[in-house]
């Protein structure tokens, strides 16, 4: 099996990131970079890179088989469109595009040319995530029938471009795309209706935070959360299924199960003061009626993202993160800032 030699674009704090994870992989190996801003030159070199002085100079040099797209979101189509029209394959940052049909305009090109394209969900790989795709999958605690996953931090919005409304900014593209993806992977079923709320706390002209309620057609809803003026945290994740309740407090994996045992129905909870009242129903079970357990392990990813996009060029196998896939993930952003703009709930989403 050969190599493919990569060029990153745009080598940002994404883009340096993306050096280590090739140099991890088997068959992908970074042999240079560009980036616009001339500062970040020696940063390049200090990797034992190449710098490459234009991006024309990248695409015309052909010992270059692909190009890792790590730049702002506004020019992500253009760049990926001039790569895979040269011949070198695509992989791509997220949220690839601003809108589905900038993406249609990409798939176009991507079969036209023969190139692959691929776009990086690494959040696919967390394992917070892969520890409930696997109580899901196995149905552990039962039947799932509501996933609340939320990321909150009390830092606004980072960077500069991540402000702007033209470059793609706002917490929807930024951390919703991760989130959405990771709900639509794990969850096997079409969408009911959508709903959402997006906040502007910190006065930008995009959102720093959104709340989105999914219907999905077997029963599941997902409850989508980001915040950035949070300087109490949620947990990460909080799972409800017909026999037991789990919760994932952080990226730690601090966290546990309850389970309802067979006495659930045969034993009676004390009832407790609740404010100014009495209440059973909100009491704790008794002891019998339940276990707490550790959570369980992580799922395991066959490969890597990078030795997948390896093999999809090398060897035509199955891409891990699928273009219809990202496709549906951006459908869904569009139907959120839909639903939260005209205050209404997308219904028959899935038609799409």
């Amino acid at each position: 099996m050969g190599k493919v030699n990569l060029v990153i674009i745009g080598f940002g704090g994404m883009g340096t990131y993306h050096v280590e994870l090739a140099k991890m992989s088997e068959h992908v190996v970074p042999v240079g970079a560009f980036d616009i801003d001339e500062k970040v030159h020696e940063k390049i070199r200090e990797k034992g890179l190449r710098v490459y002085r234009s991006y024309q100079e990248v695409l015309a040099d052909e010992t270059v088989d692909a190009v890792l797209i790590a730049t702002p979101n506004d020019v992500h189509k253009k760049l990926v469109i001039r790569a895979l029209e040269s011949g070198k394959h695509v992989l791509c940052e997220k949220p690839v595009t601003l809108n589905t049909t900038e993406l249609k305009e990409i798939l176009a090109v991507a079969e036209k040319t023969g190139r692959t394209f691929m776009v990086h969900q690494n959040r696919r790989y967390d394992q917070d995530f892969l520890i409930v795709k696997r109580m899901i999958q196995e149905k552990s605690i039962g039947d799932v029938y509501r996933i609340e996953s939320r990321v909150q931090g009390a830092n606004g919005i980072p960077g500069d471009w991540r402000h702007l409304k033209a470059q793609g900014g706002g917490m929807v593209l930024d951390w919703g795309v991760h989130l959405l993806d990771q709900l639509l992977f794990m969850v096997d079923s079409k969408i009911k209706h959508v709903s959402a709320n997006l906040s502007f706390i910190l006065g930008d002209e995009v959102d720093d935070g959104f709340v989105s309620t999914i219907t999905f057609e077997n029963g599941v809803t997902a409850h989508i959360e980001v915040g950035t003026t949070n300087f109490i945290k949620l947990p990460r994740w909080y799972v409800l299924g017909t026999n037991g309740t789990a919760v994932i407090r952080d990226w730690d994996l601090s966290g546990e199960v309850v389970m309802a045992t067979e006495n659930l129905h045969n034993s009676q909870p004390t009832p407790i003061q609740a404010g100014q009242g009495l209440t059973k129903t909100m009491a704790p079970p008794s002891e019998e009626a339940t276990e707490t357990r550790a959570l369980p392990a992580p799922l395991e990813m066959e490969t890597s993202l990078y030795n997948n996009f390896a093999d999809v060029i090398l060897k035509q196998a199955t891409p891990i993160v699928k273009n219809e896939e990202v496709y549906r993930v951006l459908t869904l952003i569009e139907a959120i800032f839909k639903a939260a703009e005209e205050n209404k709930v997308i219904e028959n989403f899935d038609t799409i």
